[in-house]
This record gives structure tokens, sequence and C-alpha cells, in this order.
């Protein structure tokens, strides 16, 4: 990469706005009026893209009605958005630096607009997941493009509670995914589904122009790690796919293509050592103890989230009868939660270090999560929804201060690139515990019920009086699974021990002029 002076653009830093500055209250706390806008930005696309990796969900037995396909093929709505999503990620970092944050959130926005579009306009399954992947292909590069002029913009000083603020869209996505999907589906038809975004995009492309900062320095004659992208996008594909298939397909078409995938990966790590280029991912960024104890975290993290997620809607429809929107709602409080302590989180964060916040977080998160290995067929709803809400609590002090501590020891020229991998991170370990979760959910309900010997296609195809005999054997199916979610949360508390203890430190350079 080359260097670039930056000694013209970035002036020196004032003092910190919030210190001293309690008037302020709320998500925005601390926020000069200019960063509130960015955020306000980057907010607002980003929940497009991330709402739509949940979203038609509820809607795969429509898609199999409608166009009279198999579920193997109706899958690949799902699969092939978040194929996309992880393939096109390693190139935000090239991207970013060759265009311009700007221009490349843009142009993003545009494209899963594109998608958005044509997908509602689908005329068959096979162009539906045609337009699902160039969906993807825009929507793999918001977020991380989004942190980057967040990070960018906010200084260390300010890190956590600008990343608790992005953090809303993460954690709330997953949970109001369902229910939007299900309350379109009732009312309207399901292209809307696709629809509704494209008034949400345009706005969020109109108050883009307006209000990102136009100052992107970029690298005209930035090359393209061509090799690396190769080895590691089609790396990362064949290993999602392959975690996709656990519990599905025969026991070669999950290890062969992850393993190919794994194998692909280390390869781009060992030329990412040794090329001359910039690569796609800066791997010398886990030299520092800093961003790998964060990534690892991030990584365990996203594993018990994403696999905790994938359990819930299991058991509320398929073992207690509930319809997708009800299911929805009952997932809810763990959104709640989160979205209500993130402000506190980033302020914790920033006084005194993701170190001592983590962790913390970890253990909360843990509690909450016990409730649910001890499910019964007749668990009191209510008693669920507030050991979610805990849940999500804990789970709100833990995801963007991992992801801050990530950032805050780094050079802005990092920033980008440290952007590209922990989103990676996120994203493989969020598969990784989906697969996980369904592979011991198949076993545990091979062991509990005998008679289902289908596993999860069964109990979602089993008439409702079948399903009413074997409830106590299938909730104890889920909650044993759900010893292993929770395995992967206290996990977690290994990296983040190693996460700093201490407010980060002030930095000159750190910080870029919001025009």
């Amino acid at each position: 990469m080359t260097t670039r002076d930056t000694a013209d653009t970035t002036p020196d830093v004032p003092a910190d706005p919030s210190a001293g500055d309690t008037s302020s209250k709320g998500l925005f706390a601390g926020f000069d009026p200019q960063l509130k806008r960015l955020a306000l930005v980057v907010v607002l696309g980003s929940i497009m893209s991330i709402l739509d990796t949940t979203i038609v969900n509820v809607a795969i037995p429509t898609f199999q009605k409608d166009f009279r396909a198999p579920l193997s093929t109706v899958q690949w709505v799902s699969t092939g958005y978040l194929l996309a999503l992880a393939m096109t990620i390693p190139l935000t970092g090239w991207a970013v630096e060759r265009f311009g944050a700007k221009r490349m959130w843009i142009g993003s926005l545009v494209l899963f607009l594109a998608g958005s579009a044509l997908s509602g306009a689908s005329w068959s399954i096979q162009s539906l997941i045609v337009f699902r992947i160039l969906q993807g292909v825009g929507g793999g590069m918001i977020m991380p493009i989004g942190q980057s002029i967040m990070a960018t913009a906010a200084g260390p000083q300010r890190m956590g509670r600008v990343m608790s603020v992005l953090g809303v869209p993460m954690l709330l996505g997953p949970v109001l995914g369902p229910v939007i999907g299900g309350l379109i589906l009732d009312s309207f038809s399901w292209r809307w589904i696709f629809y509704v975004n494209i008034p949400i995009g345009i706005v969020a492309v109109i108050l883009a122009m307006r209000i990102l900062p136009g100052h992107d320095r970029t690298d005209k004659v930035f090359k393209l790690d061509f090799l690396g992208f190769c080895l590691l996008s089609p790396g990362l594909g064949l290993m999602v796919y392959g975690l996709s298939q656990a519990g599905q397909g025969s026991p070669a078409s999950v290890w062969i293509p992850a393993v190919v995938g794994v194998v692909l990966i280390v390869s781009f790590v060992l030329h990412a050592l040794h090329t001359k280029l910039t690569p796609l991912i800066d791997v010398v960024l886990f030299a520092n103890r800093q961003f790998s104890a964060a990534a690892a975290t991030t990584f365990c993290f996203g594993a018990a989230l994403f696999g905790g997620m994938f359990l819930l809607p299991l058991y509320y429809q398929d073992v207690r009868l509930q319809t997708p929107l009800t299911a929805g709602l009952l997932m809810a409080p763990q959104g709640i939660g989160a979205a209500l302590v993130m402000p506190i989180a980033g302020k914790l964060t920033d006084r005194y270090g993701a170190g001592r916040v983590v962790p913390a977080g970890l253990v909360i998160a843990s509690i909450g999560t016990v409730a649910y290995t001890q499910l019964g067929a007749h668990t009191s709803f209510g008693f669920l929804a507030v050991s979610l809400f805990v849940r999500g609590i804990g789970f709100g002090f833990v995801m963007m201060p991992a992801i801050s501590a990530a950032y805050q020891t780094l050079a802005p020229l990092q920033v980008p690139r440290a952007s590209t991998a922990i989103n990676i991170v996120q994203r493989v370990g969020g598969s990784m515990g989906t697969a996980l979760v369904a592979v011991v959910l198949e076993h545990q309900i091979s062991v509990q019920v005998h008679a289902l010997s289908g596993g999860l296609s069964t109990i979602s195809t089993a008439s409702p009086a079948a399903v009413a005999k074997l409830a106590q054997p299938l909730s104890t199916a889920v909650g044993n699974t759900f010893w292993w979610a929770l395995g992967l949360t206290l996990l977690a508390l290994l990296p983040a021990s190693l996460l700093a203890r201490r407010a980060p430190a002030r930095s000159v350079d750190m910080a870029v002029p919001l025009d």
C-alpha cells in the first residue's frame, strides 16, 4: 500500500466533546451533530442488509408453494444470499481504498436496491435465487464500509459509543426479520418482503449523497490482489456452503466443500504473508494481541448468538406450534434488552476498557441462556421472555465493545481492512455456530424421539397431533442442544479476558475531520 501523508487533512483533535457533557442523553449521547447525522445514514443503510439475512426465512413454505419447487432448491434463496455476503466482504478493504468509502457505500446501496427490486419481480425460483445473490453482493459491503466510515470519523475516545450505535441493527435485525416477514406475509404478497427495501434505500442513498464526507483519500493505482481473491472468496463460500449442508445432506456434501474451503483459506493466509501486493485481508493485524483477542471474542459471540437464534424459532414453531409472527414476537425480548444497554456499554467501554465490560456481558448472557437448557413442553412463555431479555442484555455488553476494542489500537489506514476482517470472522462464526447446533439438534432428536428418524424435516412436516404427543422429548432435545449454545458463550470468556482493561489512549492520528 502506498503511504499517504495525512498531515494536511487532519487537524489537531479537540477534547472529546462528550467528556463532561451530560446534557446529551440516549443512543447518540456525546455525539456532535455531524456525527449523529453520519450515524443515522450508516444505520439506515446497514439495517436493510441485516434484516434480509432473516426476513425471508418465514417465506420459504410460500416460495415452495408458489413456484412448485422442492425445499432443496428453495433453500438457496437464503443460502445464496449468505454466500454472496461472505464472498463479497473480502473486496471491501480494497474497494474503499481504490474508490473511496462514500462512492462504495452509495454504490453498494444501489446494487442492493437493484437486487431487491428484481427479487420482488422474480418469475421463477431460479430467477429469485440469482437476484438474491445480486442483492447479497451489494449487501456484503454495506456493513463493513459503514463501520469503517464511523470508526474513522469517531476517533478512539468515542469508539465504544459509535460501535454501540452500529450494533443496534446488528442485534435487532435477526429478531425483527421474522416479525416483519410474518407481518408482510399475513397482509401482503411475499414480493413486498423485497419491495419494502426500496423506499428505505432511496432515502439512505439521498442522505448519503448529502451527509457523508466527500474527502475520501483514494489510491488510483492500488491493485487488487486477484490471486488472494480467487483463494479467499471461494474458500469462504465453500466453507459456508458445507456448513449450510450440515444436517441436510450426506457427510460428503458437508465435509468435501468445507475441507476444500479451509485449504483455500489457509493457502490465502500463506499467500497474504508473502505477496508484494496489499492482500484483501491484512493477516498481520492478527499479530496485534488486542485485535486477535477481539476477533476471537467476536467469532465465539457470533457462533453463540446465531446458534441460539437458529434454535428459538424451531422450538416456538415446531414444538409449541406457534405461528411465524408469534414466534418472532417471542424472540423480540433479546433485541430489546441489547438495544437498551448498548449506549451504556459504549460509554463504559470508552471509560474502563472492553476487558472489563465484555466478560461481564458474557456472564450475564450465560445466565439468560441457562433457562433454555431446561425447556419443557409447557415452559412459561413469560419466563422464557424474561430469560431472553437477560440474554440480550448480556450480548448488548459484548458485541460492539468487542468490535470497538479491535479498532482502538490501529492506525487510521488499517481501519478499513480491520473492518473487513472482523465482519468475516463474525459471519463465519455465526455460520459455524448454526451448523453445530443443527447437527447436535438432529442427533438429540434421534436420541430422544426414535420415531422421528428423519430429524428436523420430519418435525416440520409432522401433524400437530403427532408433535403434541412428542412435545416433551422434542423440548428436551432442544434444551440439550442449548447447552452447546451456552458452551459457546462461555468459550468467548477466554479471549475476552485478554482485552484491554483500560480506557483507550488519545490519539491525534485517529481522528478525521467531518465536513
